[in-house]
């Protein structure tokens, strides 16, 4: 009985909409093409130009990586906005701990650690105690980022004596001198995501439970175990993104995290990941996230200020919910 209920769930997650599926990420390709004609046109010395390119890879996978760990947490049917805070409170402490043990390894185990545990609060609050995600990951983040503040004394520290090690070069070192490895980290994840989701039973009880939980539960997916995946999940890819973040610009600072929250959140939404859950691909996010990554570069090297950015990032978010709700109700 328990492996015939095993092979329903596998068979609901591998046979949900792909109509849906497929329509939302050719939305977010032509969405992705659009803005790329918007911008060689305006500015086409910048964006005929590979250095731009080679920026873009330097910086999008920071977002990326946690637009990809957003995807499942949004899927289950929950939110978590606690994310920027945790990435930056992990990078303060992998530059604290590096600089106490003088060791890379650590530091990094530490600070993974530590995004685990972040992660997996937030998993016990919700799970455990029935808090809603959506205010209880308000609180985590203000605490996170508090805390940060807190310890740090509101200073940065230097990470320049990790520069030229091995495992400095295997996480943001350059392939060729221009490839940011970042971005090969970046496209793993994907594709670890990718494969979870659509390979392996835990992606089909993730749909499952954002689809309806009670049947999930009703069917033998534990749905409290799901999300404390989800979460978990998600406070150790944001705990990796901090530490590439800093390492990338040699410094760890007390304000890193801020200004990431919008941006990841759109290029979920963008990539046709509804907020209701059940539905969700990851190549349609990561599209989103290249989307959203572009955008501050483009409007400025078109001449406009850099006030427009927050005002499109909104419209994206407005625009592409109604388009993929509209792409829902018609199927």
């Amino acid at each position: 009985m328990a492996k015939s209920t095993s092979r329903q769930l596998e068979a609901r997650g591998k046979n949900r909409s792909f109509t849906y599926e497929h329509r939302s990420q050719l939305g977010a390709g032509a969405v992705l093409v659009a803005v790329l004609v918007l911008f060689i046109i305006g500015s086409p010395q910048t964006f005929l130009s590979s250095k731009i390119y080679f920026a873009f890879m330097s910086t999008l996978p920071f977002s990326a990586i946690m637009a990809l760990a957003l995807t499942l947490v949004v899927i289950s049917g929950e939110m978590d906005l606690s994310f920027p805070a945790i990435m930056g409170f992990c990078g303060f402490v992998f530059t604290m701990v590096f600089h106490a043990s003088q060791s890379f390894i650590i530091a990094l185990l530490v600070s993974l650690l530590v995004g685990l545990g972040a992660g997996a609060l937030n998993g016990f609050l919700i799970v455990g105690l029935g808090l809603p995600s959506l205010v209880t990951t308000i609180g985590t983040q203000f605490f996170w980022a508090g805390l940060t503040q807190v310890l740090s004394g509101g200073l940065g520290k230097t990470l320049v004596p990790a520069k030229g090690s091995f495992l400095f070069n295997l996480l943001v070192g350059r392939v060729g001198g221009k490839f940011p490895m970042q971005t090969l980290w970046a496209v793993i994840i994907g594709v670890l995501i990718w494969f979870v989701l659509n390979r392996h039973r835990l992606g089909a009880h993730i749909y499952f439970v954002g689809d309806n939980p009670h049947s999930a539960r009703v069917m033998g997916v534990n749905v409290e175990r799901v999300k404390l995946i989800v979460f978990t999940q998600m406070g150790l890819f944001s705990a990796f993104a901090g530490i590439l973040a800093s390492l990338e610009v040699l410094y760890f600072w007390p304000t890193l995290g801020q200004g990431y929250l919008l941006k990841t959140i759109a290029a979920v939404f963008l990539g046709g990941t509804p907020v209701e859950g059940g539905i969700g691909t990851v190549f349609g996010t990561f599209i989103g996230a290249v989307v959203i990554g572009m955008l501050e570069a483009g409007i400025i090297a078109m001449g406009m200020t850099g006030f427009w950015t927050q005002l499109i990032y909104g419209l994206i978010i407005v625009v592409s919910i109604a388009l993929h709700s509209a792409i829902r109700r018609r199927e």
